[in-house]
Order: C-alpha cells, then sequence, then structure tokens
C-alpha cells in the first residue's frame, strides 16, 4: 500500500469503528500493513476482532467463502461482517493468535511442517460444489479458464490489478527473455497437468499461515485462491523455501516425499508438475515485483525461472 494509505487509514479505521459500532468496539490499534491491506485489532461485542481495510473488497469476500467451506480441521478466522468506509472495503473477522509461519526458527518450522501439509491436504479437500472454471476465482465462486493449463498460461496477460509490467519488464535490462522461456517450459509440460479441479491457497507463507503451540491456527488471505491441482500449495513451499536462511537446514522436498508416502501413492507426473509449478511461481514474481519496480527481485526470480526452463522435471531435489 501507498505511504499516504498508510497515513490515512488509522483514522478511518477510528472513524468507521465509532460511527458504525459505538461502544459495542473497542478503540482499533494497528496491526499489520501489508500488499493490499491495513490491519487493526480491536474487540467488538466482547470478542476479540481484526479489522482490514483495503482497496480490494474481492479479498475480503472471498475469505468470507473460505471461511465457509473450511473443515473442522482447517482453521480459517470467520468473517464478522463486511462493507465499505469512505471508499475503501473493510472487513471485521474473529482474531486468530500465532506466530507467522515465517518468522519460525528452524526448530519451530520443523514441528509445524507436518501440520502445514496437512493444512494444505484439507484446502485441496474443499467441497468446490456450485464452482466453474481454473484459476483464480472470483466471489460468485467462479474462475475464468476452462482448462487448468489455460490459466497457468494466462500468467503472461496483464490484469487491472497488477498493470504495466510488461513494457516495464521489456525496457528493462532483464528484458522479457526469461519471461518467454518459462511460458514456453510451461507449454512443453501441459501434457503432464492434470484436468482436476481443487482448491489452492495460493500464496501460503507471506504471513498467512499462523501457528501456535506446534499447530496451524490460522491460515489467512484468501484473495490469490485458485481452483487448478492441488500440488500448486506444495510447490509454492518449495519455491520459496530457500529465500528463508533460517531454515536451510530443513528439506523441504525430503519432509514433501514423506507426507505423500504416508498418506497414500505418490501423485502420477509429481516432477513434471512441480516443475511447471514451479516456473509458474516464478512468473508471477517476476510480474509483480517488476510492476513494485523491486528490480533486485525481478532479477533473482528471472534467474529461478531460466534455470528452471532449462532444466528437466525432477533437478529439484526430489527423489
Amino acid at each position: 500500500m501507498s505511504a499516504e494509505a498508510n497515513a490515512a487509514l488509522p483514522e478511518i479505521a477510528r472513524r468507521l469503528v465509532r460511527t458504525t459500532f459505538g461502544e459495542r468496539a473497542t478503540e482499533p490499534r494497528a496491526l499489520a500493513s501489508g500488499e493490499w491491506s491495513q490491519a487493526f485489532e480491536l474487540s467488538l461485542d466482547g470478542a476479540e476482532a481484526v479489522l482490514r481495510i483495503g482497496a480490494h473488497g474481492t479479498d475480503f469476500a472471498k475469505d468470507e467463502i473460505a471461511a465457509g467451506l473450511a473443515g473442522p480441521h482447517l482453521p480459517v478466522p470467520a468473517m464478522l461482517t463486511r462493507g465499505m468506509v469512505e471508499g475503501w472495503h473493510y472487513a471485521i473477522s474473529a482474531r486468530a493468535h500465532g506466530t507467522a509461519f515465517d518468522d519460525l526458527s528452524a526448530d519451530d518450522a520443523t514441528d509445524a511442517l507436518p501440520p502445514l501439509l496437512n493444512a494444505i491436504d484439507d484446502i485441496g479437500r474443499m467441497d468446490l460444489t456450485s464452482t466453474t472454471g481454473y484459476g483464480i476465482w472470483t466471489p460468485d465462486r467462479r474462475a475464468p479458464y476452462t482448462s487448468w493449463v489455460d490459466a497457468l498460461l494466462a500468467i503472461g496477460t496483464e490484469t487491472a490489478r497488477v498493470p504495466g509490467w510488461r513494457a516495464a519488464l521489456a525496457d528493462s535490462d532483464i528484458g522479457l527473455g526469461p519471461f518467454e522461456a518459462g511460458l514456453t517450459a510451461i507449454a512443453a509440460l501441459a501434457p503432464y497437468l492434470p484436468a482436476e479441479r481443487r482448491m489452492i491457497h495460493g500464496d501460503l507463507l507471506s504471513r498467512n499461515v499462523l501457528v501456535a503451540d506446534g499447530n496451524v491456527s490460522a491460515v489467512l488471505d484468501w484473495g490469490n485462491a485458485m481452483y487448478g491441482d492441488s500440488l500448486y500449495d506444495a510447490a509454492w513451499l518449495i519455491y520459496w523455501w530457500p529465500w528463508y536462511p533460517d531454515w536451510r537446514t530443513i528439506d523441504i522436498n525430503a519432509a514433501l516425499l514423506a507426507h505423500w508416502r504416508a498418506t497414500g501413492p505418490l501423485p502420477a507426473n509429481l516432477r513434471e508438475r512441480l516443475h511447471a509449478y514451479l516456473i509458474h511461481i516464478g512468473l508471477d514474481a517476476i510480474a509483480y515485483c517488476t510492476f513494485q519496480r523491486r528490480w533486485d527481485e525481478v532479477r533473482a526470480n528471472a534467474e529461478t525461472v531460466v534455470a528452471l526452463a532449462e532444466s528437466a522435471p525432477g533437478e529439484i531435489g526430489l527423489e
């Protein structure tokens, strides 16, 4: 969010709480500021709650849907109310406590990893009755693509939320070459990608998983949730794991293999599927970081995408 928004939203939050809830709520206090919204803690009707204010109400609507779909073993905070205030979207949800998975030590991350992998399984088991399509879905529970492959390849198309990145990338010294190489590699892997359609969180880590007493206490922020192959969430962990130096002693590939072997046969075409999703995650990071003009991160992700595009599936540590 912009510096101007960060400065203005605390006062907007206070006015919202005073005028809408009065004595039912306590004064909101800033919790954290993310890429798309700012969070505040408060008490509403005597219960702990979190108020978020942002420009994209679809994210909050998806959080509400995810909370309704979550089974008893998947902790997604209940949505209490949503609305608009002074041109901004807001949502108030039940407060969840815990430490962001991103902030865990290697020992604590090792302990919490099995519950996180179980949570990914629970996400993939969400009931998608009355939903359609593949890719990122909207609050009407529809996603825009008729196949999973089409949804993946659409990463090369700009969206209204992340505009202008293609021209900026083309004008940079990095260029579009790494991005196009990644798209070509995904297309070549298309025959291995399944037609199954399951729920994908699409943004695990990024402070969206809370852990308390060694268990997952909340899975937050469903704005990037998709319909498609649920192995994508596993690929997300593999891709971003090296960005956390404290976890270098944890073999995420071995942990995933052990989990899959303990819960059933290994998924078909495992290496090819993960390889395609690793490339896609890198492409998504290139587009977003270009939009944000975070060029060091663009370069790092471009190098990763090129390395993946030039390697064979399976050269990622899986055995």
